[in-house]
């Protein structure tokens, strides 16, 4: 059995950690495309020109900034949006993020 993925606690998310994760334009795609599948996507669904390896970075910077969950499922790992968390700590910040301009 797989060691279960770290993730920080609510209390441990801080603004600077998500604002330098958001700050990217790669993990800022990946944001937007989490934000269309509330249940959650696997990362190599994402189709955004990049290698694995690179993907993987990106998707644990957003995990450990507290931006994103990622659970494990069969062979793959599924990620989803801490929009709960994120919404209870920073109120309107992943709303106006999602709504800026491209």
């Amino acid at each position: 059995m797989a060691s279960p993925i770290p993730h920080p606690g609510r209390e441990e998310i801080r603004i600077e950690a998500v604002l330098h994760a958001l700050a990217d334009p790669v993990r800022l795609r990946i944001v937007r495309s989490l934000a269309e599948h509330e249940e959650g996507i696997s990362c190599g669904a994402l189709d955004l020109g990049i290698t694995a390896s690179t993907l993987t970075h990106h998707v644990r910077t957003l995990r450990e900034a507290g931006v994103v969950r990622v659970r494990p499922r069969g062979t793959s790992r599924i990620s989803s949006l801490r929009r709960e968390d994120l919404d209870a700590l920073y109120p309107g910040l992943l709303n106006g993020v999602l709504a800026a301009r491209r």
